[in-house]
C-alpha cells in the first residue's frame, strides 16, 4: 500500500492498450475489475467463475468470501460496474462454457490454478512499463485509484469511503488518501 499511487484516466487507457497476447482479455478483465471494485488483488484472484457468472450472464454484484479477505473478519459485496461487466463478458466468453467452480483468473499453467499475486504483479508492472508510467506502481495502484475516485464522488466523506473500501479503521482509509499531499502543496504555494 505504501508508496503506490492512483492512476489517471489517461494512464488507465494506456495500461489497457498495453495488454496484449493470448491472455489480453483475462488481464484486462482483472485490471478493470480491480479498478472498479477496490478489492485487493489476492481477493480478486480467489474468485471462481460461479461468483461472477450466473444464469448465463455476469452477476450484478460480486462477493468475496470472508476466508479470502485480508483479515478474514467478514466478507464484502460490491456492485459490478458496467465497464467491468463488458471486460468480464469478453473474458468468460473466451473461456467457452466454463464450470462455475473454476477460478476466474486462471493461470496459464492450467489445472484450475488461479494466478498468483506475483504473477498478477508481473502482468500489471509489465503493462505499466510498456505504458512508460513512472512512480511506484503495482497491483495496489488499482485499489488506490478506486479509493481516490470513490472519495471524490462521495464528496470527500471519509466514513462512506471507509465503508466502500471495507476498512474497519478510519486510520486505514486516511492512509489510502495520503496522495492528497498535492492539495496541501498547492495551498502552501498559494500563500
Amino acid at each position: 500500500m505504501k508508496g503506490a499511487r492512483p492512476l489517471s484516466d489517461d494512464e488507465i487507457q494506456q495500461v489497457l492498450s498495453a495488454f496484449g497476447g493470448q491472455y489480453r482479455n483475462r488481464n484486462a478483465a482483472l485490471f478493470v475489475l480491480a479498478l472498479k471494485t477496490g478489492f485487493r488483488i489476492s481477493e480478486l484472484l480467489s474468485l471462481r467463475i460461479g461468483d461472477i457468472f450466473q444464469y448465463g450472464q455476469v452477476a450484478d454484484q460480486v462477493t468475496v468470501k470472508r476466508s479470502s479477505m485480508k483479515r478474514r473478519i467478514e466478507g464484502r459485496t460490491v456492485v459490478i460496474h458496467p465497464e467491468a461487466r463488458v471486460y468480464l463478458k469478453e473474458w468468460i466468453s473466451e473461456l467457452g462454457s466454463p464450470a462455475g467452480d473454476l477460478f476466474l483468473f486462471v493461470s496459464r499453467k492450467g489445472d484450475n490454478r488461479a494466478l498468483s499475486r506475483q504473477q498478477a504483479w508481473a502482468i500489471f508492472t509489465a503493462a505499466f512499463r510498456a505504458s512508460r508510467l513512472t512512480g511506484k506502481l503495482g497491483c495496489h495502484a488499482t485499489r488506490k485509484t478506486f479509493a481516490a475516485r470513490v472519495h471524490e464522488r462521495l464528496g470527500r466523506d471519509l466514513l462512506k469511503t471507509q465503508r466502500a473500501l471495507g476498512h474497519r479503521s478510519l486510520a486505514s482509509t486516511v492512509s489510502y488518501l495520503s496522495f492528497d499531499e498535492e492539495d496541501i502543496t498547492r495551498a502552501i504555494m498559494a500563500l
